[in-house]
């Protein structure tokens, strides 16, 4: 038996069914939302010339699978998960609603997770990165990302929402959720990977995604 800390964990059968009802109420929750985005932003999330690395923060997590589907078509976006038992719940739940999952954490076989992200980015699919996941602090923004991405030769896209109308949760990121049939502004642009400066990236990210 492998050393526990190296263990993926995965559900599947009547508890993955469970989740069922919760996945196609966020699918239906997301398709109420009145999304807008200059048209500049919408050529920013368009590009397809090469995969693309989607940095936002962790409380905006809910809109991923929304404003991947309506702006960027088929290709295949994965999202880094924990391989915890409380990850493989998150795991079965993102491919409920359209997204894939890399297992692994900073805490858990980052290494590995580090180079199964690059891998996937080198396969042509595109990832999801929050720089302030998956504890926080909020808004502080972890250089990894930028990592991955220059290793991968891939883009790294910036992505923000302002909410018109949202419930702030309690959780340690005061996750966002927005109302049903809300307005949500998207921004996207895309940063620096050449002369990278991460602090620069994070400034950037955060007045993307105003409070």
């Amino acid at each position: 038996m492998g050393d526990p800390d190296q263990t993926i964990y995965f559900i599947s059968g009547l508890r993955r069914m469970i989740l069922l009802p919760l996945a196609v109420l966020v699918r239906l929750w997301g398709r109420t939302l009145r999304l807008e985005i200059t048209a500049e932003a919408k050529l920013v999330f368009e590009r397809q010339d090469k995969p693309v690395s989607f940095v936002l923060w962790h409380n905006r997590l809910f809109l991923t699978p929304q404003f991947y589907r309506r702006y960027r078509g088929k290709r295949p976006i994965y999202g880094l998960v924990s391989a915890s038992k409380d990850g493989a719940w998150l795991a079965a739940f993102f491919s409920l609603v359209g997204m894939r999952a890399i297992r692994g954490s900073s805490s858990r076989m980052g290494k590995e997770a580090a180079q199964a992200i690059i891998s996937v980015l080198k396969d042509g699919n595109d990832v999801g990165i929050t720089p302030d996941g998956p504890r926080g602090p909020c808004y502080s923004f972890k250089a990894g990302a930028i990592v991955v991405t220059r290793r991968a030769n891939a883009a790294m896209l910036l992505v923000g929402a302002e909410f018109k109308s949202a419930v702030r949760l309690k959780s340690w990121d005061k996750f966002y959720l927005p109302l049903p049939f809300s307005k949500v502004i998207i921004h996207c642009e895309e940063a620096p990977l050449k002369a990278a400066d991460p602090e620069h990236i994070a400034a950037r990210l955060k007045a993307l995604n105003p409070d």
